[in-house]
């Protein structure tokens, strides 16, 4: 843990170096795998780059690459290799589709799954050494309420939390947020609800979970920000290994991510700031006791 006077240099640091730009840090989280979320972050970034955005998606499932797979790409070096000081940062980022860029995870390494404090902030200065010309960076978390899950959420501005229909689904990303207002004094979280028949199924799940926060959770916020449609194409996308908006571009999925890619790139980082939120990326290292 680092000492009070160590912190609040960083803290200034880099809340001037954030001040600087427009970039946006996004987590994006569900509490349980297999709710679409890497999908949804892979597609998300595409709709972002094609509306001129500049993107760099993270992979932080640290221990195991997943976006890499999902768009069809081969890296040769990962996180790891970063961290362990052979390589920096701009050496191991990928290009996607739409010129997106992905800084891969490791693959299968357990190591990388719990990383130690000095680990951490290596990586942050090196995301923050290259963040600056970018206009989203996203951080792909795993599934859980691992360390490593609430870190990556904890530090980045904006928390969306993906979320369907089944009752484990909900159960495990209410501990997530939980989890996230408890120890890391989390206030304000964004929900998207996929795989769903209609946006008006999509509202009764947020509606089931806001009523359990609202009752066990107090001072936590949590806003709707939209839905996406079930469509049968999406495994065939995944299988081909290809973004799904580059296939099917007219499809309801592709809608629906163009809607919240449209809602999001329109919004300016300053109307995001809220009470309890803090204005700069790094605070998760300095978690509250």
């Amino acid at each position: 843990m680092f000492q009070d006077n160590q912190a609040s240099t960083l803290k200034r640091m880099a809340y001037g170096k954030m001040s600087e730009s427009n970039l946006r840090v996004l987590a994006v989280s569900s509490g349980k795998g297999g709710v679409g979320k890497t999908n949804f972050v892979a597609n998300l970034a595409y709709a972002l780059s094609k509306r001129g955005k500049k993107v760099l998606v993270v992979d932080a499932d640290l221990g195991l690459n997943n976006i890499d797979i999902l768009l069809g790409l081969t890296p040769q070096k990962h996180i790891g290799h970063v961290l362990a000081g052979e390589c920096s940062i701009e050496d191991i980022i990928l290009r996607g589709p739409a010129d997106i860029h992905v800084l891969p995870a490791g693959d299968g390494l357990q190591e990388l799954t719990q990383l130690q404090s000095e680990k951490k902030m290596l990586l942050m200065d090196e995301l923050d050494r290259v963040s600056h010309g970018y206009d989203f960076l996203i951080f792909d978390t795993g599934a859980g309420i691992s360390t490593n899950v609430t870190y990556f959420c904890s530090a980045a501005h904006e928390t969306l939390l993906i979320a369907t229909t089944e009752p484990t689904s909900l159960t495990d990303v209410y501990a997530l947020i939980k989890t996230l207002h408890n120890k890391h004094a989390q206030k304000n979280f964004r929900m998207i609800i996929n795989s769903v028949s209609s946006e008006r199924e999509a509202q009764g799940v947020y509606r089931n979970l806001t009523a359990v926060t609202d009752r066990f959770l107090a001072g936590v916020s949590i806003e709707y920000l939209g839905y996406i449609l079930q469509d049968p194409n999406v495994p065939k996308a995944v299988r081909q290994q290809k973004a799904f908006l580059e296939l099917y571009p007219f499809s309801k999925f592709s809608v629906c991510i163009n809607d919240l890619a449209e809602k999001i790139s329109k919004e300016k980082p300053s109307s995001l700031s809220c009470e309890g939120a803090q204005p700069y990326f790094w605070r998760s290292a300095f978690p509250v006791q």
